[in-house]
């Protein structure tokens, strides 16, 4: 740093640009209009002393900056929280009355349902679109202000939020963290741009019975996708939307009180059977279309349970009869020298053609032929494949189970008919949310259930697991995700109660992840999230079956 003897300036050490000297009081927002980026990106946040600032932060002392544009995953969260809120407040304006809830993600936005005297429609779009845009046009602040927890609840009661109402019985401070945007004040977990003039790029689309908030990706440079329908899974949110209704839980304080209450074992054991009812009929759908389809192909996203739901869906076919046999895709990577790299020079063993598809074709024809093959084993250490004289050969009521991260991806299985392959889709597709407008993205259900995995079963810390989460990202959104929809069908595996489990075990872990670490700042936000769960202490209602029992222990899928 350098030498500064004026007492009213400070200096900036801004990442990759250098030092830089400014008056004390200076805010973010005005040092950034002298680093303006490249479009279509733009500033929308700083990391200050490894700690995520609002750009409205003023600073009085020496620091170091990171700035953050909304192409990065925490620029990301907070445009399309910004955008949430002009979309929440133009609705309430145009349809006096309504409540606005924010459900998921789906079709690379954001789907959301307007709860209105009549159903919404395409007009209505249309109009909200461009009650947004005059919004956005007048370039309105979002200011943030500190309340006493009762003046929020009373704001909530005013607009009917009950969920945010609920979830303050659980806030352990004596005060909320408000925005406002014009006249509309409302609770947010998380920050915002400066002000609705930073929101240039947004579109809606009319979903019957709802509307997706699309909005710039990282992976289209900053630009809005095209819009790519998702039926399968759109369907299955609905599905785990009426799996709430059963449970009667609609936000995170509804689950809070049956815990406070010591209600949760029935709520428990309704939400577990559920998950085998619900596999039990994927196993029944197989069963009936054996003699067609007899390569089942299972694949989904990091940390989504496939490895139980696999043996959960083969305890299911014996019960019908079947015989199900495994077979590894791992046994069939091509020797270590032969591997794919990366951009970065390093073995991508994610990458499809690290699978020596010719010779895995060639043996699943075969062995769908109801010949006896020789298959591979891989030898990890050496880097190269062996034959130790396993064989494998199945009969007529032997489906073959082939899991794996491109399984739905009909290049893997090229020689094999498409008709002639069953394809199922696993992830945790949370649907239950913190309230109204604040959901719980799967990716964070997803990265807690890794975080807590990696630490008992891999000895990583919680740094570690975020270090390998962006690739993990990075190789989801280029193997798993295009190929969702091919599926024949789709399982959940998310548990509602899940993350008032897991948060005992990942809360420490996070914890470890040191102040000067450039994983603090996703740290906190996921001790943050986990603070609006209560404790689930006892574990004894979650059966060893249990797909969380994958990530904390205590089950019997082995």
């Amino acid at each position: 740093m350098i030498q500064n003897n004026d007492q009213s300036m400070i200096n900036i050490n801004l990442e990759n640009k250098g030092l830089f000297q400014y008056e004390k009081g200076v805010s973010l927002e005005e040092i950034s209009k002298d680093f303006l980026l490249e479009p279509p990106h733009q500033i929308i946040a700083a990391i200050v002393e490894n700690q995520l600032k609002e750009l409205r932060h003023t600073l009085d002392q020496d620091s170091d900056i990171k700035f953050i544009d909304e192409c990065s995953p925490i620029g990301a969260r907070i445009y399309q929280r910004s955008l949430s809120f002009v979309f929440i407040r133009a609705c309430m304006e145009l349809f006096s009355g309504c409540k606005v809830s924010v459900e998921h993600s789906l079709s690379k936005g954001l789907y959301c349902e307007i709860h209105y005297k009549r159903a919404i429609n395409e007009q209505d779009t249309d109009r909200i679109k461009a009650r947004m845009q005059e919004i956005i046009d007048e370039d309105v602040p979002f200011t943030k202000s500190r309340i006493p927890l009762d003046e929020a609840i009373d704001i909530f009661r005013e607009y009917g939020q009950i969920g945010k109402m609920n979830l303050m019985k659980y806030r352990e401070k004596p005060y909320v963290n408000i925005y406002q945007c014009g006249w509309l004040r409302n609770y947010f977990y998380g920050y915002m741009v400066p002000s609705t003039g930073y929101l240039k790029k947004f579109n809606l689309k009319f979903l019957k019975p709802g509307i997706i908030i699309q909005l710039p990706r990282c992976e289209c440079n900053g630009e809005i996708p095209e819009f790519v329908e998702q039926p399968k899974l759109f369907k299955i949110f609905r599905e785990t939307e009426n799996w709430a209704k059963i449970l009667q839980v609609d936000h995170v304080a509804t689950l809070n009180d049956l815990i406070a209450t010591k209600k949760e074992g029935e709520f428990i054991r309704i939400a577990e059977a559920l998950h085998e009812k619900k596999i039990a009929q994927i196993a029944d759908t197989i069963t009936e279309y054996i003699d067609e389809k007899k390569l089942i192909l299972i694949a989904g996203p990091s940390s989504s349970g496939k490895t139980s739901f696999s043996k959960r869906l083969a305890i299911q076919l014996k019960v019908n009869g079947l015989k199900p046999v495994s077979i590894s895709l791992d046994d069939y990577f091509v020797d270590r020298e032969n591997t794919p790299l990366d951009e970065n020079g390093e073995y991508d063993f994610e990458d499809l053609h690290a699978i020596d598809l010719d010779l895995f074709n060639n043996d699943l024809q075969r062995i769908l032929a109801g010949e006896e093959v020789k298959t591979p084993t891989f030898n990890f250490h050496l880097g190269k494949r062996e034959y130790k004289g396993n064989t494998i050969k199945i009969e007529k009521n032997q489906p073959l189970i082939l899991e794996g991260i491109h399984c739905l991806n009909d290049e893997l299985t090229k020689a094999i008919p498409r008709n002639e392959k069953f394809k199922i889709y696993v992830s945790a597709l949370t649907q239950l949310n913190v309230d109204e407008h604040n959901r719980i993205p799967t990716t964070d259900t997803r990265l807690i259930r890794r975080i807590v995995r990696d630490s008992k079963f891999r000895s990583n810390d919680a740094e570690r697991t975020l270090y390998l989460w962006k690739s993990v990202r990075r190789g989801e959104e280029k193997n798993i995700f295009p190929f969702q929809e091919e599926a024949d069908v789709m399982f959940n595996s998310a548990l509602f109660y899940e993350l008032n489990v897991l948060k005992k075990y990942a809360e420490p872990l996070l914890r470890q992840v040191d102040t000067t670490s450039p994983y603090h700042p996703e740290a906190k936000r996921l001790l943050k999230f986990l603070n609006y769960f209560i404790d689930l202490e006892y574990e004894y209602d979650i059966p060893r079956t249990s797909i969380l029992r994958e990530f904390i222990d205590g089950g019997s899928l082995t």
